[in-house]
């Protein structure tokens, strides 16, 4: 049986998402925000499942894992901000759509986070909402700024 990726290409058995025919020049796919979890090993335990491929599916349910609101999801090394487990850090494609409202924003303890909780997120986001004023401050990591 054939698998077909996101992008709409046919795919390397054993892959998920391998393209049968590599295009060095083909552009990557378009996305609105990208939400990069950290997958290192404190958080990962913290986590205690694969949180990626867990908002992935939501991301495909709500219909936000393709199109102009794409959101999408990539797994970290550490950003050793193990205090905060499991963390996420969410940036804006500034390049495709301008808005800089939510970038670099680092949210902690997400492996609290219920399937309700990330549904909200990801729709606050795709409405251009931004983050710090829907969501409560105890949901972002404060940031020391150098002068």
């Amino acid at each position: 049986m054939k698998k077909i990726n996101e992008m709409g290409q046919e795919v390397i058995d054993g892959y998920l998402c391998k393209p049968k025919d590599y295009d060095p020049n083909r552009p990557i796919m378009h996305y609105k925000t990208l939400i990069m979890i950290c997958d290192g090993e404190r958080c990962k335990k913290a986590g205690k499942e694969d949180k990626a491929s867990f908002l992935r599916e939501i991301l495909k349910d709500m219909g936000l894992n393709k199109g102009k609101n794409r959101i999408k999801i990539s797994r970290t090394g550490c950003y050793g901000a193990c205090r905060f487990r499991q963390v996420a850090q969410i940036t804006e494609n500034t390049q495709a759509n301008g808005n800089p409202n939510n970038n670099a924003l680092w949210l902690k303890h997400t492996h609290n986070f219920t399937d309700k909780k990330w549904r909200e997120i990801f729709t606050y986001l795709a409405e251009d909402k931004v983050l710090k004023d829907e969501l409560e401050g105890k949901y972002f990591i404060p940031m020391k700024v150098y002068e």
